[in-house]
């Protein structure tokens, strides 16, 4: 399920920003953007994130801006630093130079004033970045949450479509072997003309396609599967991989009934059910 969420705070000196994103995904796929000398916040920040989310490709960004100065310092490199003024004034007593070396001379060389950052303590700062990324993750949450509702309806919109359209399928059903009936009894009248009928061989044959096309098992798992679809959404939770798994059962269900039916209005109807069940394969890719 696609999220974001963003939170930042002050703390001694610093300020902590955390942001999460997420995109679709089947299983919980956890990366992260974290300064290298950071990098040992990694882990804890995917176990923080992974309490409270289940499913989604999910990324966690980390900033930390030091506002004091004070975690930065100049060291000057000593040894360099003699060794590159004797150089200077070798340089200008070899070709006559006036000795005018000042420490603005220095000043511009990499070399000598190297910067350096002071030791952070890492489970001060790794407590601070956890309680920001806390608050990224309640905004992200709440968001994923709102989505979720709006999925949620389409879904059940989409179930109760599919439901109408099962109850034609059990409607229609008995309604075919009816017409069955009566298309073999009149071609075996024009067949014979004014003979006799067999009614036992007629009720034989009618039985024999009743039993082909008969989909009542079909229908009453495929309404079985849509009404645990409600009560997990009643549930609430991580209910997403439970959602896949009913929707291949669903699809099952109908797969089967437009291989039992030869009956045109019945095979659109299954037809229409499983676009139906595509649509809603599709958005509880979205649903935690």
């Amino acid at each position: 399920m696609t999220g974001f969420g963003r939170a930042k705070k002050s703390f001694d000196g610093f300020d902590i920003t955390v942001e999460i994103k997420s995109v679709n995904h089947r299983y919980f796929e956890f990366s992260s953007r974290v300064p290298r000398a950071y990098m040992f916040l990694d882990e804890k920040l995917k176990s923080t994130l992974q309490e409270r989310i289940s499913r989604g490709k999910v990324e966690a960004s980390v900033l930390v801006e030091d506002t004091s100065g004070k975690s930065l310092t100049l060291q000057v490199n000593k040894d360099y630093a003699d060794a590159y003024i004797e150089a200077l004034r070798k340089i200008g007593k070899e070709y006559h130079l006036k000795d005018d070396l000042k420490l603005s001379s220095l000043v511009g060389n990499n070399e000598i004033l190297i910067p350096k950052r002071s030791e952070i303590d890492e489970k001060v700062l790794s407590e601070a970045v956890i309680e920001t990324a806390k608050e990224a993750l309640s905004v992200f949450v709440d968001m994923r949450a709102k989505e979720g509702s709006r999925l949620v309806d389409d879904v059940k919109s989409r179930a109760n479509l599919i439901l109408e359209k099962v109850a034609f399928i059990e409607e229609r059903s008995p309604e075919t072997v009816k017409e069955y009936r009566e298309k073999l009894e009149q071609k075996i009248k024009d067949l014979l003309g004014d003979a006799q009928v067999d009614e036992q061989r007629l009720l034989t044959e009618t039985a024999i396609f009743a039993d082909k096309v008969a989909v009542a098992e079909e229908t009453v798992r495929l309404r079985s599967h849509i009404n645990e679809m409600f009560s997990l959404f009643e549930t609430g939770g991580a209910i997403g991989r439970k959602l896949d798994f009913i929707v291949q059962e669903m699809n099952r269900e109908s797969n089967t009934i437009g291989s039992k039916c030869s009956d045109m209005e019945i095979t659109k109807t299954v037809v229409d059910i499983k676009a139906e069940i595509e649509k809603i394969r599709e958005q509880i890719q979205n649903i935690e």
